[in-house]
């Protein structure tokens, strides 16, 4: 294993100097909060910064991303037929992101990447993608990342883990796309290893301790679908949610997405724009028919996919890093610990 020591002055000049390779992503403080966003060239990332209101997830999967394209105009010879949009993919850096976004990323992949099907778009985006860590030392009072698997220092999914020393960064270069980095940053003053990943398990150790909020997991893999689709708290739970979708916007994990297709004069285009399992809209057919027509079975089936039925299918722990973006900004105040506990609790009366 790798550690290098950057001194924070020169931080500044390292990442300018990777802007000839890399596009630069990373937080930015404005009046609606903090964003991890692409940075220009004359900004830096803020990485003092306490949280972001949304994750990294939209460099991966942008909110809106433009997938095939065709000419309409019958003059050319391949007109209506469908080929992949021309998106860049060249190579970027997002800097300063929180280990459990990185970690939602990890999660996200055994969705898109699978042996079976890789999606095309993602997966591009990935592969050219430097993802270096901060280590959380102030967790936040909804974060409950230590109980889901990840946590403040977590390296999984990172490419890079910075830990703050006030002078300066220790890094820790975890894959060959987090070394490349490095050397393209001219960032190379080793440190030593023993004394180093030493120093990472205090900081680790000292920053999970303030973490206090808890969910229970542990008995949610034991637990039948039917046994739990079938629990008497849905109704109550559901009584207050506005199916407003804030929820699976703010969670890295959410990868609902619709399909639209526009024509503007001569030129076709087909777009993937994030959707949410929260609107009406989202399952219901054509002829009008809806399998999730109502309110209880819309927020059944988001808690239900998150903590069951992705447990159930890739055996990789629920899918959700414990982030608390999504109870911190739920405008009626439903909580997803709340619903963990309630689901690992419950038991079948007969």
């Amino acid at each position: 294993m790798k550690f290098i020591t950057i001194d924070k002055k020169d931080w500044t000049k390292g990442i300018d100097k990777s802007r000839d390779t890399y596009q630069l992503f990373g937080p930015v403080k404005d009046e609606n909060g903090c964003l991890i966003k692409k940075l220009d060239p004359d900004v830096h990332p803020d990485m003092g910064y306490y949280e972001s209101v949304m994750s990294a997830k939209s460099i991966l999967f942008p909110q809106t991303e433009k997938i095939l394209s065709a000419s309409l105009d019958e003059s050319v010879e391949d007109h209506h037929i469908m080929k992949r949009s021309e998106n860049d993919y060249s190579p970027r850096a997002v800097l300063g992101i929180r280990p459990y976004d990185a970690k939602a990323i990890a999660l996200v992949k055994l969705n898109f990447d699978t042996k079976d099907f890789q999606d095309p778009y993602w997966c591009d985006a990935y592969e050219v993608t430097v993802l270096v860590g901060l280590g959380i030392t102030r967790p936040g009072p909804f974060d409950f990342s230590t109980c889901v698997g990840t946590g403040p220092f977590c390296e999984e999914g990172l490419d890079i883990l910075l830990a703050d020393l006030d002078d300066k960064y220790l890094a820790k270069i975890l894959t060959p796309k987090g070394d490349a980095y490095a050397i393209a940053c001219g960032f190379d003053t080793m440190a030593d290893e023993k004394e180093s990943q030493a120093l990472f398990d205090i900081l680790r150790k000292e920053a999970e301790k303030n973490i206090t909020s808890r969910v229970e997991i542990d008995k949610l893999k034991g637990k039948t679908i039917l046994e739990l689709h079938e629990a008497p708290f849905w109704d109550e739970l559901a009584f207050s949610c506005i199916n407003c979708g804030t929820c699976t916007y703010v969670c890295p994990t959410c990868w609902c997405f619709d399909i639209q297709d526009e024509a503007r004069q001569k030129q076709a285009t087909r777009f993937r724009n994030w959707d949410t399992c929260m609107s009406s809209l989202f399952t219901r057919h054509a002829t009008g028919h809806n399998p999730r027509g109502n309110k209880v079975q819309r927020v059944r089936q988001r808690f239900m996919h998150k903590l069951k039925y992705f447990l159930d299918k890739y055996d990789q722990g629920i899918m959700c890093v414990g982030c608390g973006r999504c109870v911190k900004s739920c405008p009626v105040n439903i909580d997803i610990r709340e619903v963990c506990n309630m689901m690992n609790a419950y038991e079948k009366q007969d």
